[in-house]
């Protein structure tokens, strides 16, 4: 890929991003305690119903930081020259709580099960409210393809 190729347009870059939803393993998660402090981790997930679930445990520090404060979390994929940025707002699921049929989609993608963990582990479901998409420089201008929750045309 170079900077001479020509830009993708809103629909391929959707196409693409959802594409990578179903079919990464990890994603980065960025969330932020009640005094700012950052946290950047990689975690597995699933892209079910139209959202990011993920599961880590409520102790550590993703898991506080996404139950508390604005609950709200950045996520993105790892490549630096195919970026794709999920702003998203949270919701905290215990594994007694959660969903059965996101909890199964995690199961089947990732192979492990937080519910039958002897540690105890919650889900955190992300729907996004914005998202990103851009191959260097030259897609920067048009790389909003989600706004207010709301796919861009």
């Amino acid at each position: 890929m170079t900077t001479t190729e020509v830009p993708r347009d809103r629909e391929q870059r959707k196409r693409e991003v959802l594409e990578r939803l179903e079919n990464e393993m990890d994603i980065w998660v960025a969330s932020a305690d009640t005094g700012g402090v950052p946290c950047l981790v990689a975690l597995w997930f699933v892209w079910h119903q139209d959202a990011v679930w993920l599961a880590t445990r409520p102790t550590n520090p993703t898991g506080r930081n996404l139950a508390t404060g604005t609950r709200a979390a950045r996520l993105a994929f790892g490549d630096t020259r195919d970026v794709v940025l999920i702003d998203g707002d949270v919701e905290v699921h215990s594994r007694e709580e959660v969903p059965a049929a996101a909890a199964e989609a995690f199961h089947r993608k990732t192979g492990w099960d937080p519910r039958t963990d002897r540690a105890v582990y919650a889900y955190y479901r992300v729907s996004p409210r914005a998202v990103q998409s851009w191959h260097e420089v030259r897609e920067l201008p048009q790389r909003h393809i989600m706004r207010d929750g709301r796919w861009l045309d």
